[in-house]
């Protein structure tokens, strides 16, 4: 943190003019981009940032296109940070950008717990508002989406993955067989979600991390942030966890927004969820090939069951009404109670306490957040133990992709089912799609 500080002020006397450096502490979360809040010359500050080349490595445009566009939407009305300096090479801190720091509410479980009367109307015209911004102020460098080679990339991503997942090759298929015609293109925000906004008393007060912004169909935006993951336990509220479709898509219209389309909106819902799925699993094999070897990213990389769930939530309403009604088959038998010398399991539990009852009390800022998810990879450890879960099926994925297996035949939604319960039960037991999942389909 040290050689960060002398760099960080240096580039501030610079952009900022003279000054002092106090209060520099990296903010939690953000395994692949750091954000560090500080002040100087009594004025906040964010500083968002790659330590190096290596973490830009294929993502479409680099940072200096990103704050480019931060500082287009910010001039253009948009509620987005004002960018006050783009690092250069000769900076030695990486690649990244300073901004104002917004003094507001960024954390989705305190911002739904009592969310302002006006935050769904608040997001549906901001987003009116980003997707109006003129194509000349869109800076060079900022992609456009062809949706039917995005989905031909999930799919190779899919395969290049193992293939092998029954949930994820159905929504593949679903997609494929369920292309909107091309749209007019707009500015696309990409990430536009809980935890990428920041609330206060007054509403919606800035929309942050830009990085996934292109050119596309409005569609795309107005369904990411109604997935059910971003609405953090909030399902009676499919608009952001705030509130109704209704009220969200009325004010994205009255503020300029083009008319909403139900089956393009839930293309999208069923497309970002697959996108996720699949950037989840992307995380493991970041991991894997050495390219972050941070815990956050396994965690992550075991989320994928969170979405298959949800995968199975969306489309089963496809399949017959008799095979809706079908019970669940049993799931695997619990092991036995072990006796003599300690499990892998209880080894496993003994390193996880300690790290609760020994590490965690003394852990701060990020570090603290990093023990937080260590404990949650034990965690995860010792149920799969226990259970034993697997998602993989090659072959059902290869007939439900080809369209030689669909959800009319007899028994096989039940499979699924029961397949992406005991998953999500190893992998995320508190997400809360899991528990009205289980309700509705009485497993």
């Amino acid at each position: 943190m040290t050689d960060l500080a002398a760099s960080l002020s240096a580039f501030m006397s610079r952009v900022a003019g003279p000054g002092e450096l106090s209060g520099l502490e990296r903010l939690s979360g953000g395994a692949n981009m750091e954000s560090w809040a500080f002040d100087w010359a009594e004025e906040a500050y964010v500083l968002r940032r790659a330590p190096s080349a290596d973490y830009m490595a294929g993502r479409p445009y680099g940072h200096a296109v990103e704050a480019a566009l931060v500082k287009a939407a910010h001039a253009g009305g948009a509620k987005a940070p004002e960018v006050v300096g783009v690092l250069a090479e000769g900076d030695g801190m990486g690649t990244g950008y300073v901004m104002r720091r917004i003094i507001a509410e960024v954390s989705p479980a305190k911002i739904l717990a009592a969310p302002p009367p006006s935050l769904v109307a608040d997001l549906g015209r901001e987003l009116a508002r980003i997707h109006a911004l003129p194509r000349e102020v869109i800076p060079e460098g900022i992609p456009a989406m062809d949706t039917v080679e995005a989905l031909a990339e999930l799919k190779a991503r899919f395969l290049s993955y193992g293939g092998d997942r029954p949930a994820i090759a159905l929504a593949v298929k679903w997609c494929e067989d369920h292309l909107p015609a091309p749209a007019e293109p707009v500015l696309v925000h990409g990430d536009y979600r809980m935890g990428n906004v920041m609330v206060d008393a007054g509403g919606l007060a800035a929309v942050l991390d830009w990085e996934l912004a292109h050119l596309g169909d409005a569609h795309e935006d107005l369904a990411f942030g109604c997935m059910t993951v971003w609405r953090f336990g909030q399902l009676d509220r499919p608009a952001f966890g705030v509130g109704s479709l209704e009220a969200y898509f009325a004010a994205y219209e009255a503020a300029g927004g083009r008319p909403v389309d139900r089956e393009r909106f839930r293309f999208w819902l069923v497309y970002r969820t697959l996108w996720w799925a699949l950037g989840c699993l992307q995380m493991g094999q970041a991991w894997r090939s050495g390219t972050d070897t941070t815990v956050e990213r396994v965690v992550v990389g075991r989320r994928t069951a969170e979405q298959e769930l949800d995968l199975v939530r969306l489309l089963e309403s496809e399949a017959p009404e008799a095979e809706r009604a079908r019970p669940l088959p049993p799931s695997p038998v619990a092991p036995e109670v072990p006796v003599g010398e300690p499990t892998n399991r209880e080894m496993v539990q003994a390193v996880r306490d300690w790290l609760g009852e020994a590490i965690k009390p003394g852990a701060e800022g990020h570090g603290k957040f990093q023990v937080v998810v260590a404990m949650n990879a034990l965690g995860i450890v010792m149920r799969d133990l226990d259970a034993g879960a697997r998602a993989e099926d090659k072959r059902l994925a290869e007939a439900l992709m080809r369209g030689q297996t669909t959800l009319a035949e007899p028994g096989l939604l039940a499979r699924l089912r029961r397949a992406v319960l005991d998953k999500c039960a190893v992998d995320s037991p508190k997400y809360a799609a899991l528990a009205a999942a289980r309700a509705d389909w009485g497993g």
